[in-house]
Formats: C-alpha cells, structure tokens, sequence
C-alpha cells in the first residue's frame, strides 16, 4: 500500500562533475539519512522513509555513470520509490563497473548483518542490473529472507566457470570466488528470486540459466535486447515491477501484463521486426507492420511494409488478408506471439 511521501530534496544533481555530485549526493544523504564512503570506488547512501526501521527497504546497486544517464535529475533510482511508496533506500554506488568486488562493501553488509539493520524492516527488496544485478544478488545472502529482482545479472566472472563471456576479460583477475561470491548460491537464502533477461541474448542467457534454483523465477523479455533497465524505464514499468515485488505480488502472469507495455515501444517493434525478416517469415512481418502503423508513428516500419507489400503484389509471398480492426488483430497476434 502507497502510503504518505516523504520529503527529500529534489535538487537535481544532473550534469554535476563527478567530486560535486558526489559531495551533493553526501549532503542530501545525510539530511535524510546517512551517507558513507567504501574505499575510493564505492559509496553507500541511506534514506530513511516514512517510518525509520519498519515497512519496506530498497536495497539497490548503481553506477555514477548509470544514475547519470537513467535520471533526469541525476538521483539515485531508489529515491522515487522513497518519496512515492514511503519505503527506505540504501543504494551502494560504484565508480564505473566494478561487480561490487571490494572488502570495504563486504564490510558494510557484514556490519548491517551483525547489527541487525536489515531484521528492522517487513520487507527488504534487493535490486540491480548487468553488473549491479550481480551485486544484488550476491549481496542479497546478507539479509536471508530477502526478495530479489536482478536484470540480466552475471552469475560470477571466474573464467573457470563463465569462460564463454568474453565482454567481461579485464575482470578475470578480479576474484568472485571469494566472500559474498557466486551470485546463484548466495541467493540460496533468498524467499523469492526473479532474473529478468532477453532469451535472444545468448550470454545474458547463460548466465540466467546459472540461477536456476526452486526460488528463482525467470521472467523473460524476448527480443527486447541489451539494455534492459533503460527499457523498463522507458516503457514505465520498473516502479511497478519491484512494487510488485515487495507486495509479494510478482508471478509469471503479473509480469507477462505489465511487459505488454512493450507493444509501443519503438526499439522493441523494430528487434522483432528484424527478427522476422532474419528468419523469412514475410507474411508475419506483414502482420506486425499493419498493426504497428495503425496504432503509431512508425516511419521506418511503415517504409518497410511498403516494401513488403509489393513484395507480395509481385508473388514473392501470399500477404495476410486486410481486415477491419476493432482494437485487435492479425497484427496484434504477430506482435504477441513471438
């Protein structure tokens, strides 16, 4: 249940260099709650929510770099979810990508673990993407009990285990078999686990199926591509996904409702497009082009279902029939259905 927002700046820190934002972000943090420094990559900000120790704590894992492109206003994901939900943030921040690899952060979970911080909430809710997906996982074994939403996180990064991923070889030194270290068998301690990734990816699918244990559901966007957090942001769903979650609300069927979302979302429309030319299914790209121009602005699209039609008028393929729509569609199907 939404309950009162709370009051925390809306300064925008957008556009700041990094020693500036940094000092901004301390300043805010410390006004609502508490703001640490983790060595000289990482920093910790805590926002207490409406009331102190109780409902609900949104753990996330962040980047400077990501926080600066994913907010308009250059705050912390969590903070949206403090001012409207009344829930407490602790974001860990990192300087770049760095999994979150760093005995100064292990430190701080060790400490919140040992002084119980994490016991005080109803609900704790980690989250994270690519890296900090990673992170959110892995750290999630600090406060067992825990809910988990990781978008197409990395299991580990030992090259004995994923050697197949090569985007990642400058991190091969870097030890993940250490403390707070396989991803899959920290979440172990978890109630509930959801991996969000695109089945088409093929890395981001191998390290998804890693974490296949009885508490871990998958949820899959296919076709949606590498840049999963940016999506969901776009099409407006993350709030409601991790509200989900933490209400304990989350199921395959909830998640397939809200990801219909996607059908007005351009780079989607046009990955599953090239997906249906790649594998030569003309009559169902037909379809998905009908549907698309008839609900939006689609120049690209509607260039290629030009193409497509005369295609078809020169007895290259039998296109779909053209029928009246009243809301659905053969072109809806297309866009459904694959």
């Amino acid at each position: 249940m939404t309950q009162d927002p709370i009051s925390l700046s809306d300064r925008s820190l957008s556009g700041l260099k990094k020693r500036e934002w940094l000092a901004q972000l301390a300043e805010i943090a410390d006004d609502s709650g508490e703001f640490e420094t983790l060595g000289t990559r990482h920093v910790a900000a805590r926002i207490d929510g409406v009331e102190i120790g109780s409902g609900t704590l949104l753990v996330t894992f962040e980047t400077i770099q990501g926080i600066q492109l994913q907010s308009d206003v250059g705050h912390p994901l969590g903070w949206d979810l403090v001012r409207r939900q009344g829930w407490s943030s602790l974001c860990v921040i990192s300087d770049g990508d760095t999994w979150f690899r760093d005995p100064q952060v292990y430190a701080m979970f060790d400490r919140l673990t040992d002084d119980g911080y994490f016991e005080e909430f109803d609900r704790v809710v980690f989250y994270g993407a690519g890296p900090c997906g990673y992170a959110a996982a892995a750290f999630s074994v600090a406060s067992p009990g825990a809910f988990v939403l990781a978008v197409q996180p990395q299991a580990t990064l030992d090259p004995r285990v994923t050697e197949w991923d090569n985007r990642f070889t400058h991190m091969r030194r870097t030890s993940f078999t250490d403390r707070y270290g396989y991803a899959p068998d920290m979440l172990d301690a978890a109630a509930q686990g959801f991996i969000l990734f695109d089945p088409t990816e093929d890395l981001d699918a191998m390290h998804a199926a890693l974490f296949t244990r009885p508490n871990v559901t998958k949820l899959r966007l296919r076709h949606m591509g590498v840049a999963l957090q940016g999506d969901l942001i776009e099409i407006d769903i993350l709030e409601e996904l991790l509200v989900a979650v933490a209400e304990g609300t989350l199921t395959e069927q909830r998640f397939a409702q809200l990801a219909r979302a996607r059908r007005n979302h351009p780079p989607y429309l046009r990955n599953l497009l090239g997906h249906l030319d790649t594998t030569q299914r003309p009559y169902l790209a037909t379809m998905l082009c009908r549907n698309v121009v008839s609900r939006m602005h689609a120049p690209r699209i509607r260039r290629r279902l030009d193409a497509l039609e005369k295609a078809a008028r020169d007895g290259e393929f039998t296109a779909p029939p053209v029928f009246s729509r009243n809301g659905n569609g053969a072109g809806a199907a297309a866009s459904e259905g694959n």
